[in-house]
């Protein structure tokens, strides 16, 4: 205890080297957790559109072609509308439509592209019945295992064929989302050695930029004592009669280079001087 109690009366006379650099006060990065997104979220299913909606007088789809309805009284047309029918038949009429935008013939119901409409018209409507009802844990399952098959047929169709994959994400409005090569969890201490990084290339980069300006200020006044230096060098050295070293091209192509840069700069001096008369 002693020992201690001496050390603390001797602590404040000994000359101490502190930190004074790189102090946290002085990098001025602040991480904040990224907001967690359900995977069934559109933001992470790549749906570029929700579930469109509908007027509700549009006709069911087995009865669109009906010639009876179309002569039919108002109330009888009503009871086979939308909106006085199930929210199921909604959902057909959108599957419908969503497949025929890529269908192959009018029966086709089977091929891969009539399979991701499908599919994409089902998760369309259990994301928008997601939104009104976020704690039905089986419809969540069901859009999961829907939204990984979609992802697996799309994976296919970029391997054997790019063309028709493009089409297929053109025509559904939809964005692929591969699986990650290389999972890792969202730490802070990664993230902010990743913040990090980003702000000392950019002290790099701003640093960089000033000095280069600085040498293009001091480029014009280089290059005059350069071309003065070289003219001084070749008269002292005919005039010793020694061997000359620096030969008039060289002299010539740094008077070209000094007069190209001074009608630059004076060009660039004017085009800022009229923007402030007018």
């Amino acid at each position: 205890m002693n020992a201690l109690a001496k050390l603390k009366t001797l602590t404040p006379s000994v000359n101490q080297i502190v930190r004074t650099y790189a102090l946290k006060s002085d990098l001025k990065i602040k991480w904040v957790r990224p907001e967690k997104i359900p995977c069934y979220k559109p933001e992470k299913s790549g749906d570029l559109q929700s579930l469109p909606t509908f007027a509700g007088t549009e006709l069911m789809k087995d009865y669109r072609d009906s010639k009876e309805l179309e002569t039919a009284n108002e109330h009888v047309r009503n009871l086979f509308t939308i909106q006085h029918n199930r929210r199921r038949e909604m959902v057909e009429n959108f599957k419908e439509d969503m497949v025929r935008r890529v269908y192959r013939h009018e029966l086709d119901y089977g091929s891969i592209e009539a399979q991701l409409g499908l599919m994409t018209a089902r998760i369309r409507s259990l994301q928008d019945y997601m939104e009104k009802f976020p704690r039905q844990s089986v419809v969540k399952v069901q859009l999961k295992e829907l939204i990984d098959k979609r992802k697996r047929f799309l994976r296919y169709l970029r391997r054997w064929d790019y063309r028709r994959f493009e089409y297929m994400l053109e025509k559904l409005d939809l964005v692929y989302k591969p699986y990650p090569t290389h999972f890792h969890w969202i730490t802070r201490k990664d993230s902010l050695r990743k913040l990090t990084n980003i702000h000392c290339d950019q002290i790099k980069e701003t640093r960089l930029e000033e000095y280069r300006r600085q040498l293009e200020s001091q480029q014009l006044d280089f290059l005059e004592n350069k071309l003065k230096t070289l003219e001084f060098i070749r008269k002292e050295q005919t005039e010793c009669q020694v061997p000359v070293t620096v030969t008039s091209d060289e002299i010539k192509a740094v008077r070209k280079q000094y007069e190209e840069l001074k009608q630059k700069r004076a060009a660039a001096a004017e085009s800022l001087k009229e923007p402030e008369d007018s």
